[in-house]
């Protein structure tokens, strides 16, 4: 065979017509020389019509099978290939991604009245720690678009509109082209009317012709327990309304104030938590702060510097889900700057029981002694 029509689209010799539809509708969209301009891409989206085109075909392509050829020369230009393709039906999956580059004995799914969307809005909102724990609710304030009133969406006085001159009520426009790959006509948006088939007699005094009028809006927000900073939230229908009246989303993104006190790390909560010397080294009971309220933490004797302490069930809840998190304190000794004279007395006397406790034992201070008694090398 002179060429591998299967290779070309990447398709089994057994292949189903959706399979090389499929096949086909990706190779396409990749080397359409309109959208691709690399150099060979215009070939290569010929081979690949030119392939699909026998494929398509009941006939050719059995005559492809047995003999290595089509029972006839490949059809220039598209009108003739969308007749080898009539069995797939609408080609509507073109118009999305090519603006309707295919229109050429190609069904179209866009109409004059297609409905439209409007535009989704974005707000910022922070909040403390606090109300990320607990969940909050909030009222913020957006200016938005909703459909006019006065003119029901239109922008005409009185509703009177009138059909579109360039577009005959259609919404769209056609233009036919000739390139060495065929007849291309293109479907666009109507740039008279923008789409909508008819256009206005005299302006709504109201929205000016637009359709649609800013209005003020205060919107009331459910912060949900256990949000994190950057979360998003979405609100269905908030956002601006088309002359349609189909609104946007308005989207929320929560930002959440660092804590003076505690440090958030997902569900869990750290924090710092300063002890005496004494409690350190006797042991002892301490209050401590939690994101709720208050817990008390057994203090083991001589406990040092730097410990971490798990608090149980003390952190962040789990967003949507039952729980939470833990918080995990961690004790810093407290060395006092400030004692008195008989507080100096006291520690001195410590130090020096505590130095006879260590000769004793040769701990780290006696050895520290003997290897500054060693003679110099």
């Amino acid at each position: 065979m002179a060429k591998d029509y299967y290779k070309i689209l990447g398709v089994s010799r057994d292949a189903s017509k959706e399979e090389i539809k499929r096949a086909y509708k990706r190779l396409a969209k990749k080397y359409h020389p309109d959208i691709n301009k690399d150099e060979g891409a215009a070939e290569k989206f010929k081979e690949i019509n030119e392939a699909a085109s026998v494929l398509a075909d009941d006939a050719k392509r059995a005559r492809y099978d047995r003999y290595g050829e089509a029972d006839s020369s490949f059809s220039q230009g598209f009108n003739g290939f969308s007749e080898a393709f009539n069995d797939f039906g609408d080609f509507g999956f073109f118009n999305d991604i090519f603006d309707n580059f295919f229109g050429g004995g190609f069904s179209s799914r866009r109409t004059a009245r297609q409905s439209t969307r409007g535009h989704d809005l974005e707000v910022s909102i922070t909040i403390p720690l606090e109300e990320a724990f607990k969940g909050a609710s909030k009222e913020i304030r957006i200016r938005r678009k909703r459909r006019c009133r006065e003119c029901r969406g239109s922008g005409a006085k009185n509703g009177e509109e009138k059909e579109c001159p360039v577009c005959h009520g259609t919404g769209q426009v056609k233009t036919t082209r000739r390139t060495p790959f065929g007849i291309f006509s293109t479907v666009s948006r109507c740039p008279k009317c923008n789409g909508r088939g008819k256009i206005i007699v005299e302006k709504c005094p109201v929205c000016k012709g637009e359709g649609v009028v800013d209005e003020d809006a205060t919107i009331k927000v459910d912060i949900p327990a256990g949000v994190e900073d950057g979360m998003r939230l979405r609100l269905s229908g908030q956002g601006d309304e088309s002359r349609e009246g189909i609104a946007g989303d308005l989207y929320i993104d929560v930002h959440v104030n660092e804590h003076d006190f505690f440090k958030r790390r997902g569900k869990d909560i750290y924090c710092e938590v300063p002890i005496n010397f004494v409690t350190a080294t006797l042991g002892g009971e301490i209050d401590v702060p939690t994101i709720s309220g208050r817990a008390k933490i057994k203090i083991p004797k001589a406990t040092q510097s730097n410990t971490l302490f798990r608090l149980k069930g003390q952190g962040m809840p789990a967003l949507h889900h039952r729980g939470r998190g833990d918080q995990y304190c961690r004790v810093v000794i407290d060395v006092p700057t400030d004692i008195n004279e008989k507080e100096k007395k006291l520690l001195e006397e410590l130090a020096k029981m505590r130095d006879n406790v260590s000769r004793k034992g040769k701990g780290f201070f006696e050895k520290i002694r003997e290897y500054w008694k060693k003679p110099e090398n």
